[in-house]
């Protein structure tokens, strides 16, 4: 998977708006090129991705239902009972071969943890150090990428 921000937006902010991309053995699921559009204000989107992702992957929760902030990019992430993890995108399809509630792929939940986690610390390292220093949406996902990591090598 991949988070990016969307280039041409000026100068770097909070609100700037990214995308995601989530690829699996059943397809792939892109934020970009939809109308209407589905990009999301990526710096908060990231970090809610982290927090709400911490229950399911430590089994506390069952099912999550995250869309990106200000977007209605939607993923579905249901887990079994023998530790895998199936995501599924709710996402208006990018084009006429793809179908809504296509699925993505379907792997045990540490290795989609591992792959969230690589993907959040790729972005906090490419993207975030653009960011102002006191600014908020940084500093809330850089700690949401810092409570992912210890929960992830735990």
């Amino acid at each position: 998977m991949r988070f990016s921000v969307r280039p041409g937006q000026g100068e770097p902010d909070d609100f700037d708006l990214g995308d995601m991309v989530w690829e699996g053995e059943r397809g792939r699921v892109v934020s970009a090129r939809h109308v209407p559009d589905q990009g999301m204000m990526i710096h908060l989107s990231v970090a809610l991705l982290l927090h709400q992702l911490g229950p399911l992957l430590s089994g506390k929760r069952r099912t999550l239902s995250y869309t990106g902030i200000g977007s209605s990019f939607r993923l579905d992430f249901r887990r079994d009972g023998k530790g895998f993890v199936s995501v599924v995108s709710k996402s208006e399809p990018e084009s006429e071969s793809e179908s809504k509630g296509a699925p993505v792929g379907r792997t045990r939940a540490e290795g989609l943890a591992r792959a969230v986690l690589r993907a959040a610390e790729e972005f906090a390292e490419n993207d975030l150090t653009r960011l102002p220093a006191d600014s908020g949406a940084r500093s809330d996902c850089l700690a949401a990428v810092r409570e992912f990591r210890v929960a992830v090598e735990a």
